[in-house]
């Protein structure tokens, strides 16, 4: 009776899980139900304007950034033995899995037996980073070449991280929500990367799908915009780099 009578009165009345939502940035999913899952759809019409204007973006980006595209590759050859580009399997849109393009951050050899998972995790004082490769990480220069995945479709400017297909598979088998993240194109940049960094450990990455979520029922131009913002003080700070 007395939340129908705050309605009636004209006061508004939210939900305590909306309110926590809103404060966090982040969805618990602890709590979601296969129901819940069904409801969680992005805007059809968004996702469609997003994409194109992504790509119109994109196009315009590659063209006046092209002679810096050229000087990093340069220098990366210079700096270490290796091509210019990295080029990894990794799980997009629907589950959809593609080649990114990266600038080569890394030598091709950690020292030492390791396995196929821990060669796909970065740490942050990985001996394999190169000199010019910290930098492009810090900056986010790295992620240059992801350009092309843009124009080709299979990513975002900004969207749930794309991970290594080695890597996806084993946090499906481990969190039983993580697949759904794959609902929306994967980014350059997201929500989960502005307020979290760069994660591999379960545990963290469990963290991280509570992001995910939140910009997937959150998906709007108006929180793409805080996520630009955020990005562009994050390239000036370095923040979560690895």
């Amino acid at each position: 009776r007395f939340i129908t009578g705050c309605v009636l009165s004209g006061m508004p009345v939210y939900h305590v899980k909306q309110v926590l939502e809103s404060l966090t940035g982040r969805v618990e999913i602890e709590h979601l139900s296969e129901n819940t899952l069904g409801s969680l759809h992005p805007n059809q019409a968004y996702s469609r304007i997003k994409q194109a204007a992504d790509w119109l973006v994109a196009l315009a980006v590659l063209i006046v950034a092209s002679p810096l595209l050229l000087i990093v590759a340069l220098l990366i050859r210079l700096d270490s033995p290796g091509p210019a580009l990295f080029r990894q399997q990794r799980v997009g849109h629907r589950g959809a899995v593609f080649t990114l393009y990266k600038f080569r951050t890394m030598r091709d050899d950690r020292g030492g037996p390791v396995t196929a998972r821990e060669k796909a995790i970065t740490r942050g004082d990985d001996p394999r980073i190169t000199r010019i490769g910290r930098v492009l990480r810090r900056t986010r220069l790295d992620e240059l070449p992801q350009l092309f995945n843009i124009l080709r479709g299979e990513m975002s400017w900004i969207g749930p991280r794309p991970e290594a297909l080695m890597l996806s598979l084993w946090y499906e088998k481990e969190l039983s929500f993580y697949p759904y993240r794959h609902i929306v194109r994967p980014g350059i940049t997201g929500w989960a990367q502005v307020n979290q960094g760069h994660v591999a450990a379960i545990g963290d990455v469990h963290e991280k799908l509570h992001y995910d979520f939140y910009y997937i029922k959150n998906f709007s131009p108006w929180l793409d915009l805080v996520i630009v913002m955020r990005t562009i003080r994050i390239m000036l700070t370095g923040f979560g780099a690895k």
